[in-house]
Order: C-alpha cells, then sequence, then structure tokens
C-alpha cells in the first residue's frame, strides 16, 4: 500500500427520478436547505457530509447511489485500486474549481468515486 490514504467518505450521490420531489423529501431529512440548486443538480451539506441529488443519474446514468472517498492524489489512489483489481469507469476529470472526480467498480460491479480538491 501507498501513501495515498483516503480522507473518508464525504460525498453521497443520489440518482433521482423526480428532483423536485427528492429535494423536498432530502431538506425534510437533513434540516437544511440546498446549497446548490439548479435543474441538473442539487446539493446539501450537512453534518460535514455533502449529499447531492442527480436527475436521471446524470451523465454516467447512475442507477444507485454513488459514495465518494475524498483523497489527496486521486490518479494514486486510482492506480492503487486498479492494481488492486478495481476497474476504471470514468477517469479523472475537472467538474470545476479545480475539484477532480472518478469512478471505478469494484469486482463485484458496485460504483465508487474518487473526488480530490485543488
Amino acid at each position: 500500500m501507498t501513501d495515498s490514504s483516503t480522507q473518508g467518505i464525504k460525498t453521497v450521490l443520489h440518482p433521482v427520478s423526480d428532483l423536485a420531489k427528492a429535494k423536498a423529501v432530502y431538506a425534510a431529512l437533513l434540516g437544511v436547505e440546498p446549497t446548490a440548486d439548479a435543474p441538473y443538480y442539487v446539493g446539501f451539506e450537512a453534518a460535514g457530509q455533502h449529499i447531492g441529488l442527480v436527475p436521471g443519474g446524470g451523465p454516467e446514468g447512475a442507477t444507485s447511489p454513488v459514495t465518494y472517498w475524498h483523497v489527496q492524489d486521486i490518479e494514486a489512489k486510482l492506480a492503487e485500486v486498479t492494481a488492486a483489481g478495481a476497474t476504471l469507469k470514468e477517469a479523472a476529470h475537472d467538474v470545476g474549481g479545480g475539484r477532480l472526480v472518478a469512478t471505478f467498480t469494484d469486482p463485484d460491479g458496485n460504483v465508487l468515486g474518487l473526488i480530490q480538491d485543488s
């Protein structure tokens, strides 16, 4: 193992079919209003975590929640997990503000994500 440890799961994205209905449910659950509210994404900050709602699963077409592990070096962690048997699903790319995201699947096909903030 390398010294590319994670900072834990801090982000979970949920695919939703009706963004308005889901936004109301998650606002009630979390007890906060969204910090990001757009037709393509609604995000909440609660208890040190970011909970995101993605209509239709977003560009990746997610069909179940995806947990994102925050890391200091996304490329090193991708190399480490793929060497251990993971399969790259979505290469690291900038989603704005210097934030890099990537996804991979474990040997059972579960999708996991990585985030690196600059």
